[in-house]
């Protein structure tokens, strides 16, 4: 890795390939961030990309941002980037805490707040469709600390800066899909003394709607009996979401909105317990729901605590050596599943 002063970028050639030998980051610095991961650590923020992402993003208002804010908006933005509808998603350290599809930016917002209200406050919001009067009349109901999304219209903006410290940023988000989806696009984290990188993750299996008919390449139900046409339409939901919460990871929803999300757990059986827990301290039911797990279950354990919580579907990639023993459980509860044959970890 070669480093040019405040500046970063991956040079390559025509050919790169992921195992490139020499890696050179060259790039510009944008500004100095207000601290990071904690008020004692300092930070700044770098343009890896500057026309698409976080690295072109316009900040239209709002104090200081950190290092949180930021990592918080990326995983507000992967999550709606997702949808061709109007999509929002509520981010509190980076798993969404609610995220929901609807007729208008307003209405997806107020699903995805309202999917867990006590969360939600001091959350950061993405969207997917500028931010027009109604939604900005919405968000700022709520305490809520960034908002990110394509663009603000004009007379919205007034209605934002009501919260003068909220910081709002709009980006491209035709040219972040582009970028999410190049097949030689790199990721890279630090460790210890050294850098790892990977290519972006991208859910192309649910791309396209999923329905008894149409299937795409590696999807299959396991199971005697099949999904529902609305199953199918919340399972893909489930399926967009649940690849951007913490691993481990089992979530459940509708075909709009999440319900309960267990992010973040060591075990399947826990994140299931998580979920139901954060469901019934609301007073929701999960009955007749759809849950997603973002690896395979490793016992049928997991898959009993996702029925005993009341999901009539379920979709994970499969894969463990056990499968045969959780499809037989699957279907003593008379649930449906679905193995995508991809894994979606996001550690």
């Amino acid at each position: 890795m070669k480093l040019e002063g405040n500046d970063f970028r991956r040079e390559a050639s025509s050919d790169a390939q992921i195992d490139e030998k020499t890696l050179a980051l060259v790039g510009r610095k944008i500004r100095d961030l207000r601290y990071g991961e904690n008020p004692h650590q300092s930070a700044a923020w770098y343009a890896v990309d500057p026309v698409a992402g976080l690295g072109a993003a316009s900040i239209l208002q709002g104090k200081e941002l950190s290092f949180t804010n930021l990592l918080d908006l990326d995983a507000a933005a992967r999550i709606v980037i997702e949808f061709e509808e109007p999509a929002a998603v509520v981010i509190k350290h980076t798993n969404p805490c609610g995220a929901a599809t609807g007729d208008t930016p307003a209405d997806a917002y107020i699903r995805a707040r309202d999917a867990d209200s006590l969360a939600a406050f001091g959350g950061i919001v993405g969207l997917n469709r500028p931010i027009d009067v109604a939604a900005a009349e919405a968000i700022v109901s709520t305490f809520i600390e960034a908002v990110i999304a394509p663009a603000v219209e004009p007379a919205a903006r007034d209605v934002l800066a009501r919260k003068a410290n909220m910081r709002v940023l709009t980006t491209d988000f035709a040219l972040l899909r582009l970028a999410q989806r190049e097949p030689l696009d790199l990721e890279f984290r630090s460790v210890l003394g050294a850098m790892v990188s990977q290519q972006r993750d991208d859910v192309n299996e649910a791309r396209r709607p999923w329905s008894a008919g149409s299937l795409p390449d590696g999807l299959r139900v396991v199971t005697r009996r099949q999904p529902t046409d609305q199953e199918w339409e919340a399972l893909r939901f489930a399926w967009r979401v649940c690849a951007h919460v913490k691993s481990n990871a089992v979530i459940f929803t509708e075909a709009q909105r999440t319900l309960a999300v267990g992010a973040g757990q060591m075990s399947r059986v826990d994140a299931v317990n998580v979920a139901l827990m954060k469901a019934q301290a609301v007073g929701r039911s999960l009955a007749g729901s759809v849950a997603a797990s973002d690896a395979f279950f490793p016992f049928r354990d997991g898959l009993d605590a996702v029925a005993g919580a009341g999901a009539a579907a379920v979709v994970q990639p499969g894969g463990s050596v056990r499968d045969a023993e959780v499809i037989a459980a699957a279907d003593e509860h008379g649930l449906a599943m679905v193995f995508t044959g991809r894994r979606h970890f996001r550690h």
